[in-house]
């Protein structure tokens, strides 16, 4: 996986066809590799195309330059703000493509250098296998600008040990490859310098027998142990703090621990969370909260409805803004609307979780014979008036 390899500027994913591998690089390095419109098209075409082909056998997912992927193009939701649904389809494709990845026929291995975060992740997260090394950066940071946890991860997050979930969904809090490969997001933990000769190597076994893969990938593997500093190691009190039913009650219970001798770590994680914007808080909490008793199909389409309805400022204003301070001026203040948790209606919470009409929903085919149904050109959206 050199992340130097030359590949074509003008193609944002790349694929290879080496006898029974097929290889995919995601190919915005200056953009890290951030999903984007054309970007999605490209990889959903490749995917399908390969499952549907009796020769290939194994996928092996990466990205070029410094990152795997560092989610979803936030300019490209910016650039859209004054065009009605000028991001619905990439949504719509993306969400769509998440379900395929999880649900995928094929062999998958990702290889995981540098950030892998948001959206990004969903390329990683549900494989077969995914390998990281000490340069992984995983994190779900979406709140920060106003966003929610999306992508599956209102489904992958609720099954993480305890309340992690909800802390990584509310904080941003970033894990080490180290880390994710201990809580079960990634599969497997490789140094740095092994991963060209493993992605050598799986081509060169030319097989997606799951056995003989694993049996590669371990052969390169390192056992995992974690700093005396990690995370996770706090897992008691995030069960404590992060379990309460409402944000007030997580961050009251926050403040009480931080006080007690140790726990200085605290301090970080109540001004990240106030510092979000309170509207995209109270959301990403319930929808992970649901998702503990959804599939993952429901979730997608959960978090479809709520994506289109933030971007079309349904409740609120809080992304564009949250954008716009964080990658657009750059001022690092933005100005929520509402400033206060206390200030958030649940009665407009309830507004952007209602179900769209059956055939504005996410359209997850629901059998296997057409499971590349459903596709955005299908769907009502792309259908003339």
């Amino acid at each position: 996986m050199a992340p130097s390899s030359a590949v074509p500027d003008e193609q944002v994913v790349v694929g290879e066809e080496i006898e029974h591998v097929r290889v995919v690089t995601l190919n915005r390095p200056r953009q890290l590799n951030a999903i984007s419109p054309e970007l999605v098209s490209q990889l959903a075409t490749y995917l399908e195309k390969w499952e549907k082909d009796e020769k290939a056998e194994l996928v092996i997912i990466k990205g070029a330059g410094r990152a795997f992927c560092a989610g979803g193009d936030l300019r490209v939701f910016y650039d859209g703000r004054k065009i009605k649904d000028a991001c619905l389809e990439v949504v719509y494709r993306f969400y769509w493509l998440c379900y395929h990845i999880s649900t995928y026929k094929k062999t998958q291995v990702a290889l995981v250098h540098g950030i892998s975060m948001g959206g990004g992740a969903a390329l990683m997260v549900p494989l077969k296998f995914s390998v990281v090394t000490e340069k992984t950066v995983f994190a779900t940071p979406e709140a920060s600008f106003g966003f929610h946890t999306d992508c599956g991860f209102s489904y992958y997050h609720s099954r993480l040990p305890g309340y992690l979930g909800e802390y990584l969904a509310l904080t941003g809090g970033r894990l080490s490859g180290k880390e994710i490969v201990a809580v079960g997001v990634a599969t497997h933990f490789v140094p740095y310098e092994k991963i060209v000769e493993l992605e050598k190597r799986l081509i060169s076994l030319n097989s997606g027998d799951e056995n003989a893969v694993r049996s590669v990938i371990e052969e390169f593997s390192s056992e995992v142990k974690l700093d005396e500093e990690s995370i996770l190691n706090k897992q008691s009190i995030i069960n404590e703090c992060f379990s309460k039913d409402s944000l007030e009650e997580i961050i009251k219970s926050l403040e009480a621990e931080a006080y007690k001798e140790g726990n200085g770590w605290i301090d970080a994680v109540l001004k990240g969370m106030k510092r979000s914007s309170p509207t995209a808080l109270k959301i990403a909490l319930r929808s992970v909260r649901e998702g503990r008793n959804q599939t993952l199909p429901e979730c997608l389409k959960k978090e479809f409805r709520l994506t289109m309805n933030i971007l079309r400022t349904t409740i609120s204003k809080d992304m564009y803004e949250g954008i716009r301070a964080l990658t657009i001026d750059k001022d690092n203040t933005p100005k929520w609307e509402p400033s206060s948790l206390d200030k958030v209606e649940d009665g407009k919470l309830d507004l952007i979780f209602q179900p769209f009409e059956k055939n504005l929903e996410l359209q997850i085919p629901e059998s296997e014979e057409y499971r590349w149904d459903g596709k955005y050109e299908n769907s009502a959206y792309a259908l003339p008036n």
